[in-house]
């Protein structure tokens, strides 16, 4: 991890800018502090968590009274709206201040835009302050707190957001960030912030040690013509230190282990001189030294110095862009949602809980898994997830149609909408997919294989009426039913027809002949015929009766089983 030493050399300097964001964590007051520092609370701003205050014999300050503690997921993050590409100074600042009463202050993790920034060690005492420099990437800038170890919640105190000149701190940049390890006004003493330094960079004072001399301007102030880019505060510039020895000229180099690392320094009078040294591996015994070249005669000055880290690693683009849209769409139609945020899939072991992610560069979203949240509505479009190979949405209260839109998912392999009160027609994008395995079991108005519907609230002609949204229609299979009946009726009838023909023949030559006809007796008698017919048409009415009962029975079976299937009974009839 590369060190970053900024050392500012001077007289005096003004400049300003001003400031942007500052939160109070666990607050609900708007106020003003005694730095002319608007403060805002922020409940409007993060929906979990719990407020908390330390405990009054802690108390330090009124930004630092209170704090907000995320006993429940596994991160929490705040979000501010930033500028694409724009560079931004951010502070979080804990005080545990021993509000839970157990004096066990916790340990956890610091995010900003899903990249870690550091591990928070914090006290029953002090205050732990991070802060970093870099250039956003996206519209949003999030800073997280992760837990990271069993009964150790995390909390904040306060989040405070700089915006910053694109030409200061040129180390900075989209791929890296900058982390603040020391920032000090040599000579001072008192801390020198807003309104004195217009982008709220904290100078922590230092005074002059032994052999060293303070040197100020509080009476006789020097008008600085200032050109330097990363544009210190005119109050650190008033003060400064140097060694007892005086003489006329000021030239001096810088030593890192009494090994220079600068060229000779001259500070030229009523200006700035800033230098910058980059790529420096340090420790804690690492010593920098101003040492007076050989034609000085004047002894070093140093007014103040800004001490920075860099990770080496590169800045993260954040999960892919599609996939954040498609999430926020859900967010937006599902409020229960809005409890996750930060970068969905980053740092990789805090992704959010109901999602799975690739382990590519820019992390794509495969999955979600959002059965039994309580969702209730109609889906919202969030078909930009193209990356999305399972959906998991089964035991909620989604209702409306299924959109097509899941249809276009190029690499959704399982869908699970069961248990739900999905509506119409499955789409045939994904009805016809062999390589999607389709699960919507439970959802009792939808129209699933076999079955066609269509919307209405009235009552059917067929005297029967839907459960209010919908009703079958199942004249098709009704008819495919009742015609070939009909069918098989005229058919016996026509055998029977046949066959009647065939015995009223027979009867009549019996008649005409029979051997128990008595001698002598009349050649056939038009009652016996009339009776013989008579017979057969009461044989064919009595089954042409009885097979009309057995159609009728066999449609009304027909038709109650129709419209069983489409999940209707006798009551709706």
């Amino acid at each position: 991890m590369a060190t970053h030493f900024l050392f500012l050399v001077s007289a005096f300097l003004v400049l300003s800018v001003s400031a942007d964001v500052s939160i109070d964590c666990g607050s609900t007051d708007f106020y003003t502090d005694e730095n002319s520092i608007v403060w805002m609370g922020d409940n409007d701003i993060i929906q979990n968590g719990v407020i908390e205050v330390v405990q009054p014999s802690n108390s330090i300050s009124h930004v630092m009274d209170s704090l907000r503690v995320f006993p429940t997921r596994k991160k929490n993050c705040y979000a501010i709206n930033v500028d694409k590409g724009e560079k931004i100074l951010v502070r979080a600042s804990f005080y545990y201040g021993n509000y839970d009463k157990k004096s066990s202050p916790p340990t956890f993790d610091l995010q900003f835009d899903g990249n870690d920034w550091a591990t928070v060690v914090t006290s029953n005492t002090e205050v732990a302050s991070y802060e970093a420099i870099y250039v956003t990437k996206g519209e949003v800038a999030s800073v997280c707190v992760a837990q990271t170890m069993p009964d150790q919640f995390p909390f904040i105190s306060a989040l405070e957001l700089r915006s910053l000149s694109s030409d200061m701190y040129s180390l900075a940049d989209s791929n890296h960030a900058l982390f603040t390890k020391s920032r000090v006004a040599y000579g001072s003493n008192v801390t020198i912030r807003y309104s004195d330094d217009f982008y709220d960079r904290i100078w922590i004072p230092a005074l002059a040690g032994n052999g060293l001399l303070q040197v100020t301007s509080d009476f006789n102030p020097i008008l600085i013509n200032v050109s330097t880019g990363d544009n210190p505060p005119q109050a650190v510039l008033q003060n400064a230190i140097t060694t007892s020895s005086t003489s006329q000229k000021r030239s001096f180099r810088v030593l890192r282990n009494n090994q220079s690392i600068s060229d000779p320094i001259l500070p030229p009078y009523g200006g700035v001189s800033e230098w910058t040294f980059s790529n420096i591996t340090a420790s804690s015994s690492t010593t920098f030294s101003l040492v007076a070249t050989a034609d000085s005669t004047l002894p070093p000055l140093i007014n103040a110095m800004e001490v920075f880290y860099i990770n080496l690693d590169k800045l993260t683009d954040g999960t892919n862009s599609n996939d954040v849209d498609g999430l926020v769409a859900l967010q937006n139609e599902f409020a229960v949602l809005l409890e996750w945020s930060g970068d969905p899939c980053l740092p990789a072991p805090y992704s959010w809980d109901w999602i799975n992610c690739s382990n590519d560069s820019v992390p794509r979203v495969t999955a979600l898994f959002l059965s039994s949240f309580g969702l209730s509505g109609a889906l919202p479009d969030f078909s930009s997830m193209n990356a999305l190979q399972t959906i998991d949405l089964h035991n909620n209260s989604l209702y409306g149609p299924i959109p097509d839109l899941l249809g276009t998912l190029p690499n959704l392999k399982q869908l699970n909408l069961a248990d739900n009160q999905f509506s119409g027609s499955i789409p045939t994008s994904l009805s016809k997919n062999n390589n999607l395995n389709l699960v919507v079991t439970g959802n009792p108005d939808l129209c699933t294989s076999g079955k066609s519907c269509q919307t209405t609230d009235t009552p059917t002609s067929s005297g029967y009426a839907g459960s209010g949204k919908k009703k079958s229609n199942n004249l098709p299979a009704i008819l495919g039913a009742t015609i070939p009946s009909f069918l098989v009726f005229w058919a016996i009838v026509g055998v029977l027809a046949i066959l009647h023909h065939k015995r009223r023949t027979a009867a009549v030559a019996a008649m005409s002949a029979g051997p128990n006809r008595p001698t002598g007796a009349p050649q056939g008698t038009g009652i016996n015929m009339q009776m013989a017919g008579k017979i057969g048409q009461a044989v064919i009415h009595e089954f042409k009766v009885n097979m009309e009962e057995q159609v009728n029975e066999e449609l009304a079976d027909q038709i109650n089983q129709q419209a069983q299937d489409a999940g209707y009974n006798d009551s709706n009839t």
